[in-house]
């Protein structure tokens, strides 16, 4: 269960995406669905051609042109001068790998409601204690990404990412709500 809520968040995260960047790099192109010079025009692709690429990927493939997809938004959102971009883009996964590590310690309960009150307080606490970990880490990073950036561009970077967990979480919760109506309509039925 976990881990298909998982690929779905990816796809809809990727989904998301898909009209910052034309194209990903070609080291994505599934080696069964084209040759290996071919790319994809994912902003002018239908949503269900790209369900269909991406479905056919590895979770690691998957991963990676998630990660790029987030990692050229940033690149041109930012406007990062091409002499920085390697520095920017070590950085940058750098930074995404640490805040990966400190929620990957955070095993949330899928039901709230078997929780005793002890069990819920606990949980409550642990995960405060996960935010302060993670806002400390962006202090950190903050320092470091102000070696390449400008303030005006970490602080950019950081609203942008803000941005991209909205618009995935509000397509998730759009293909949760289709399908709650699905359910419905079929129950009537």
């Amino acid at each position: 269960m976990k881990k298909m809520k998982k690929n779905a968040v990816l796809f809809l995260a990727i989904f998301a995406f898909a009209n910052l960047s034309a194209q990903p790099p070609q080291s994505l192109v599934p080696q069964n669905l084209a040759p290996q010079k071919k790319t994809y025009d994912w902003k002018n692709m239908s949503p269900e051609k790209r369900q269909e690429i991406i479905s056919k990927m590895s979770p690691e493939e998957r991963t990676k042109l998630l990660r790029e997809f987030r990692e050229d938004m940033m690149l041109s959102g930012l406007q990062i001068p091409q002499e920085k971009q390697d520095d920017f883009k070590r950085l940058y996964a750098e930074y995404q790998e640490k805040q990966r590590d400190i929620k990957d310690q955070f095993h949330r309960s899928e039901n709230y409601d078997s929780l005793t009150d002890e069990e819920a307080r606990k949980e409550l606490n642990e995960s405060f204690e996960l935010g302060k970990q993670l806002i400390e880490n962006r202090k950190l990073y903050a320092e470091k990404f102000l070696k390449i950036l400008t303030p005006q561009q970490v602080l950019q970077m950081y609203q942008t990412e803000g941005k991209i967990r909205e618009k995935v979480l509000d397509r998730k919760h759009d293909k949760d709500d289709k399908s709650a109506t699905s359910s419905l309509r079929q129950r009537k039925r």
